[in-house]
């Protein structure tokens, strides 16, 4: 199997005339002295002219509008603006916002405010007990999901609201 590969490939290399001129004359003594050599030259030869013959088919010259006439067709999906209701972002935006407000307030709850001999503020921000604010670690994990979730929901109304000055300035 290994030598048909080898003679197809040698046999190419002289039909298309890219072989070294030893080589050249070592295939022409092969063709001269060997059937089996002669019969793969004379099928790729007339392989080679067939290739040669034929012509390459181009498209029409209107190929190009018939293919975007044919795209225009189709029905394109509208624009996002088109099917999403702003009252529901606007309902899971306060809903976010409730939440956050509702875990700082339950957060604030939580901790222990003990007033000293100072009456500083900043002396008495001191002593809170910042152990007891959020302690527990589920409650912890859902805050941070939820500010992440409600950031990401903010990126989103931020970067429409920039479309929408750009594309109206």
């Amino acid at each position: 199997m290994n030598t048909h590969l080898s003679i197809e490939e040698r046999l190419w290399n002289y039909i298309d005339g890219v072989s070294s001129a030893d080589e050249k004359s070592v295939i022409e003594k092969l063709l001269q002295n060997d059937s089996e050599w002669k019969s793969k030259y004379n099928d790729l030869l007339e392989i080679n002219n067939i290739l040669q013959s034929s012509e390459l088919e181009a498209p029409s010259m209107r190929f190009s509008k018939n293919v975007m006439e044919e795209i225009s067709k189709i029905h394109i999906a509208p624009a996002t603006r088109n099917y999403i209701n702003n009252k529901i972002i606007w309902g899971i935006s306060f809903f976010f916002i409730a939440l956050f407000a509702g875990f700082l307030i339950y957060g604030f709850g939580q901790m222990t405010f003990s007033a000293g001999e100072e009456s500083s503020i900043t002396k008495n921000l001191n002593k809170i007990d910042f152990s007891k604010f959020f302690n527990n670690a589920w409650v912890n994990a859902f805050m941070m999901i939820n500010m992440v979730l409600g950031l990401f929901l903010l990126d989103n109304f931020l970067t429409t609201k920039r479309k929408d000055f750009r594309k109206n300035a």
